[in-house]
């Protein structure tokens, strides 16, 4: 044989009391569970590791924020209005929690449709191939007269659809998102790519006015994103790559204009870690005296969980 077995005879060891440990029981185990716990007791009990750890972390961020006055801002994808979370969101938006909202061009598609309809999230597969995904004839043509009003009165995306779905007095009005931060005079930005959204596709649809909508929408978005420094809190909550990007470029503007965003906090809540929101939200720009955090869990679960912790905290 080449190699004959090593003899361990001599290896040293040590005692394990001298051991620097990364757990123990008395600081980091998570704690019974019984029945009737709140929120808070609930949040105490979990083990001091982690994922735990992180969302407790934005909890605390997030409070700290709202009693400094600083901004708390919620970037999400289309996936979070979707599933049917505005109710939890205007929650912590009729709370003062939420300062600012950032969608997707999915998001204000989804949260329009919902406000109109009461639904949302027609069934691609079955579609796409009879050439009539994305084509309902209301929320292409509804949503583009907006936009092109809107875009005639200086407003950004966001605020033009969130003004027409009050205006036109929707059925499902008190459903929508950016209505309520209409109602509230709080900034509801929409940020888009040129193909990417259904409105897109229409007959009505105007390149001009989207890129005019969203520009508006993204020098607001920059502007919230300039006093976020000492003390404010970003989330970023399933975009896995537009918003994290609009982010790191608000950011830039705002340090090259003389705002120096430092001691703030961000998050990433999603289902599976990507590498933008990563990099881009987490790491990049925590990378002075912040602090960046990444929560993994189903939106439907995390963000209930999110906002009953924030409110029962406050």
């Amino acid at each position: 044989m080449k190699y004959r077995p090593l003899d361990f005879s001599g290896v040293s060891t040590y005692p394990i009391a001298s051991r620097k440990n990364k757990m123990n029981v008395q600081e980091h185990f998570a704690k019974p569970v019984r029945s009737g716990m709140t929120v808070a007791e609930l949040l105490a009990a979990m083990p001091d590791q982690l994922g735990s750890q992180a969302l407790n972390g934005v909890i605390d961020a997030v409070v700290a924020a709202r009693a400094k006055g600083k901004p708390v801002v919620m970037a999400m994808g289309g996936h979070v209005i979707k599933c049917g979370l505005q109710p939890v969101l205007k929650s912590l938006i009729d709370a003062d929690v939420i300062t600012a909202v950032a969608l997707n061009g999915s998001g204000s598609i989804h949260d329009f449709e919902i406000a109109l309809i009461g639904a949302t999230s027609e069934d691609v597969g079955a579609v796409l191939h009879a050439g009539s995904f994305g084509m309902a004839e209301e929320t292409g043509a509804q949503i583009n007269e907006a936009l092109k009003q809107g875009v005639a009165q200086g407003l950004g995306h966001g605020e033009s659809l969130g003004r027409m779905i009050l205006e036109r007095e929707l059925p499902y009005r008190e459903q929508s998102l950016m209505a309520a931060c209409v109602q509230k005079g709080i900034p509801v930005t929409v940020h888009v790519a040129i193909g990417t959204d259904i409105t897109h596709q229409h007959p009505s649809a105007d390149g001009a006015v989207f890129g005019a909508a969203s520009f508006t929408d993204f020098q607001i978005f920059a502007s919230v994103v300039s006093e976020l420094g000492d003390g404010g809190v970003y989330l970023n909550i399933g975009s896995a790559v537009l918003l994290p990007e609009v982010f790191l470029k608000a950011l830039s503007i705002a340090q090259n204009l003389g705002h120096h965003v430092d001691r703030f906090t961000t998050a990433n809540f999603d289902m599976q870690q990507h590498y933008r929101p990563l990099v881009n939200v987490v790491k990049r720009p925590t990378s002075g005296d912040s602090r960046g955090y990444t929560v993994t869990g189903h939106h439907e679960i995390m963000l209930p969980l999110l906002a009953a912790a924030i409110l029962d905290r406050i």
